[in-house]
């Protein structure tokens, strides 16, 4: 099973990364003297909130939903910019973050961070541009390897820089001379400059034209057959994340709703926010056809609902989504959902699309 509800779940063969009930909790409350004299409680607001999932060697997990549903804080929990509030990370079999980190061999926790780099959303924001190109790209060499001499480590810049499509002149420019695809490839070659297995990708495609989304997407492809690599991306695009994911994952409110193969989950979803999701996608093949839309806006992550977060905008709750917050299940259609419309059959039947 690629996901569990269970926080212990055992790590399988295949997985390259797990996240084992994965909760992150920010503390956004008034200063102390504020709520002391104002008499106020604190203030938690629930960014992720128990996440199990497991992501497969030399595959890409796509991980989608409306903003502010964590996908994000998702992404830099993995990379260890935050850390959970509960639960633990392994990489590779090495406990990376949360609980049993602390016992962890250090070294091993070393290299298994130096495995894993992210690209980031801005290919301009995430670039100095007070420094060139070749001293972007060969900052993380001479952070990791202070030793690698002049003349090798130039030759490894040309090689990265030549990976992506540009050239090794291009290392004595600075970021603005670039349009935006090529600072994006520039951010892929610095995140390749350490050999990663695995990259998290957090909408590095959402800032860029489209044709130029197309170019980087293929780039991205071909890197990854050629090297081997593990892929979490992040988008908010459905189209982008179809012509390039293995799975996807649907998050809602903190949660993970839905995870099941690329080709299950556009086909036959179930989760009805995923249904909703994808009904708002234009297709002229879908003319016609009766659709339903995303009704409501995503509450107010400060005072989530009770029970499921999504009832208040689901047309098949009932009592007990009102009540009992569904777990992440094996559903009837080979992937898993945490709904209990699903787990009850009470979900109707899609309407088939010719050539889905």
């Amino acid at each position: 099973m690629s996901a569990s509800s269970t926080p212990g779940a055992q790590r399988t063969d295949s997985a390259l990364l797990q996240l084992s009930d994965v909760t992150r909790t920010f503390d956004v409350s008034p200063p102390w003297l504020n709520r002391v004299l104002e008499r106020k409680p604190r203030v938690l607001l629930h960014a992720v909130s128990g996440v199990s999932v497991e992501i497969r060697r030399g595959e890409t997990l796509g991980l989608v939903g409306e903003s502010g549903c964590g996908k994000s804080t998702v992404a830099r929990l993995i990379v260890g910019l935050y850390a959970p509030t509960r639960g633990t990370i392994r990489f590779d079999g090495v406990v990376v973050a949360g609980t049993g980190a602390e016992s962890a061999d250090p070294a091993a926790r070393k290299r298994a961070r130096r495995s894993m780099q992210m690209i980031f959303q801005d290919p301009y924001a995430s670039l100095n541009p007070r420094w060139r190109v070749a001293d972007i790209v060969a900052e993380p060499i001479r952070v990791l390897a202070p030793d690698t001499p002049g003349d090798a480590l130039a030759a490894r810049v040309a090689a990265l820089l030549g990976q992506v499509g540009l050239a090794a002149a291009d290392g004595q420019k600075y970021p603005h001379q670039f349009s935006g695809g090529q600072r994006q490839r520039i951010s892929i070659a610095r995140a390749l400059s350490t050999e990663p297995a695995f990259l998290v990708c957090d909408e590095p495609t959402s800032a860029l034209d489209v044709s130029v989304q197309a170019q980087v997407l293929n780039l991205m492809r071909d890197l990854q057959r050629r090297m081997g690599l593990t892929y979490l991306f992040i988008s908010h695009n459905l189209a982008v994340v179809h012509h390039i994911a293995d799975r996807v994952g649907v998050m809602y409110l903190g949660r993970i709703v839905e995870l099941a193969p690329k080709a299950r989950l556009f086909a036959d979803p179930q989760h009805p926010y995923t249904r909703m999701l994808l009904d708002a996608v234009p297709d002229l093949e879908m003319s016609g056809v009766a659709r339903t839309a995303v009704a409501g806006e995503v509450p107010n992550p400060l005072d989530p609902p009770p029970g499921c977060a999504f009832h208040p905008r689901c047309p098949l709750a009932n009592d007990r989504c009102r009540r009992e917050i569904p777990q992440l299940r094996p559903d009837p259609a080979g992937g898993e959902a945490a709904c209990h419309a699903v787990e009850e059959g009470r979900l109707p039947v899609r309407v088939a699309i010719a050539g889905a």
